[in-house]
């Protein structure tokens, strides 16, 4: 009886972990999509005023990627844009690291 009831607060704690987590990426997922909003008006609104934001300047990280050096890359790449660790080591990625 004892297991019986200890395996029903498992499979409770469980499901409740798999809603929270659901939860949670439904949130993610809603800020993800009124941030894309966000940024489509801000280049509606820097379009319409004439402004052009260039683009930041990569030659540093590409001649670090050319001696092989993917982690100063990565590095380089965070301070020219301002990207998290993650979003720095995609675009290395995609640039030939």
């Amino acid at each position: 009886m004892d297991i019986g009831i200890l395996l029903l607060g498992v499979a409770v704690l469980i499901g409740a972990v798999v809603v929270s987590a659901t939860g949670g990426d439904r949130k993610i997922a809603r800020l993800d999509r009124r941030l894309a909003r966000v940024e489509q008006k801000l280049d509606a609104i820097a379009a319409n005023l004439g402004v052009d934001l260039p683009e930041p300047e990569l030659a540093t990280v590409k001649a670090l990627l050319a001696e092989g050096k993917k982690i100063q890359a990565v590095r380089a790449y965070r301070e020219a844009t301002g990207a998290d660790l993650k979003e720095a080591a995609d675009a290395v990625e995609r640039l030939g690291g």
